[in-house]
């Protein structure tokens, strides 16, 4: 008989509460983790170390635009599959589970509203809408807002952020890149400002197009913005790349971008920059 005898251990079964998804989010920079409901209403800034986290198309409109004066065009625009897309899903399938996700018809949302006043046509990019991919949709919508801009005599700003082209619409999709240039040239002979706002990640067909046009570019702190990617370059060229390559820091420092402005900087800051472009006469004809 043994001296000491195993004890006895009962088992209890506990069943796992439910945890809402989403509830908290860790901070990429600082490590910290932040409510994420304090997130949204500090237009997805981290308060403690500024990382700007993607905002969200609707929420960027709220967050630059005077209150209810943001009116939508074009979102009647819906991508068709015009090369027959084979995969393992189709392209129409992969563009109704985003829209269903986002509650968006594509990538891009486009309209007019007004800056302290003044009358803008404005087209911001959606990352969560398939990597706000260009497509045949997002090109359309962006240069409809260009030509918006033209017609109303108005300023016109576009919020980047991208993946680069949409591989599902092949040449259809690098087309965007020369017809959204070519309404800039238009708005430019009309001596119109056209503002660039890129924000993390802006790549590939985008900044290689529209994105980099702006009389005025400006960029969120920390913003990924490039052709290609780093990884890329760098199995490409076998060298070594500087410390923060193609960050928004490295760019204004290299004289590629204008200002780095924060989010919550950023309308103050734009609606600054549009007094200047524009004379008070012009502004009151808005």
């Amino acid at each position: 008989m043994s001296l000491f005898s195993k004890p006895k251990y009962s088992t209890v079964t506990f069943k796992r509460k439910d945890i809402p998804k989403d509830l908290w989010t860790k901070c990429p920079k600082s490590g910290d983790i932040v409510y994420h409901k304090d997130l949204q209403e500090n237009e997805m800034v981290v308060p403690s170390s500024g990382y700007h986290f993607p905002l969200d198309a609707l929420a960027r409109l709220e967050s630059l635009l005077d209150a209810n004066t943001f009116k939508e065009y074009d979102d009647q625009l819906f991508p068709i599959d015009s090369l027959n897309f084979k995969g393992k899903s189709s392209y129409l399938d992969k563009v109704k589970e985003y829209q269903e996700k986002t509650k968006l018809a594509d990538s891009v949302v486009s309209g007019t509203g007004k800056i302290e006043g003044r009358l803008v046509s404005i087209a911001v990019m959606d990352f969560r809408f398939l990597g706000a991919s260009m497509g045949s949709v997002a090109g359309e919508k962006i240069t409809r807002a260009i030509e918006r801009g033209i017609e109303t005599q108005s300023p016109v700003i576009v919020v980047a952020a991208s993946g680069g082209a949409r591989m599902y619409e092949g040449i259809f999709s690098l087309m965007q890149m020369t017809k959204t240039s070519a309404a800039l040239a238009r708005l430019a002979k009309k001596k119109l400002p056209f503002i660039s706002v890129l924000t993390n990640p802006t790549m590939a067909g985008v900044m290689a197009s529209f994105a980099s046009l702006g009389d005025l570019i400006l960029a969120e702190p920390g913003a990924l913005i490039g052709f290609a990617g780093p990884r890329v370059i760098k199995e490409t060229t076998q060298q070594d790349l500087p410390p923060g390559f193609q960050t928004s820091e490295f760019l204004l420092e290299h004289g590629l971008i204008d200002q780095i402005v924060p989010r919550h900087q950023l309308r103050s800051r734009i609606a600054v920059f549009l007094s200047a472009f524009l004379p008070a006469k012009e502004a009151q004809l808005n």
